[in-house]
């Protein structure tokens, strides 16, 4: 086997051995297991450091990208004409109906000029959703929409990677 470091041969003591027993490849191989143990706990920091709204902000990014994954090809729900550019539409907002905001019902793909420019084009959104999801489910999402909902650190954790998973699996 050849070293990492050196590039010269020699006999690995262990399974995994990658460096030689030359002072200056150990100096090399000290220093990379240390930036792998610092990038590491730097992660741990950075997990630790982030906020309920920095998560909010991840989850919600996640989200919407599932949604426009999921629903890619598919018409606009409000004007129902074949989108230019996509957005993941909330028939209730996701700042004013938290518990909602993530629900795989209340958000489809939508152009961007109903949702920013129509403000969602409400009227229309609400006529083809009760069409696309059925009268019932409808009425119970409306029910759902305006129960408050106080997302955890851990839930929105949670939210991410099932969402960082189906994104994969489609």
């Amino acid at each position: 086997m050849k070293c990492k470091n050196c590039k010269e041969k020699f006999t690995p003591v262990r399974f995994n051995q990658k460096f030689c027993f030359d002072p200056l490849c150990l100096q090399v191989w000290i220093a990379t297991e240390k930036a792998k143990q610092w990038k590491k706990r730097k992660k741990e920091l950075k997990d630790e450091l982030e906020t309920l709204p920095d998560l909010l902000f991840k989850a919600q990014k996640t989200f919407n990208l599932y949604i426009r994954t999921r629903d890619k090809g598919k018409v606009c729900i409000s004007c129902l004409k074949q989108p230019k550019k996509v957005n993941a539409g909330h028939m209730f907002s996701a700042g004013g109906h938290s518990n909602v905001r993530f629900d795989e019902e209340n958000v489809h793909i939508q152009c961007e000029y109903c949702n920013s420019y129509l403000s969602g084009n409400l009227i229309e959104y609400k006529k083809n959703l009760k069409k696309r999801i059925g009268h019932d489910k409808y009425v119970l999402l409306t029910q759902r929409a305006y129960i408050e909902k106080k997302w955890t650190r851990e839930e929105l954790k949670e939210l991410i990677e099932l969402y960082k998973q189906k994104i994969k699996e489609l």
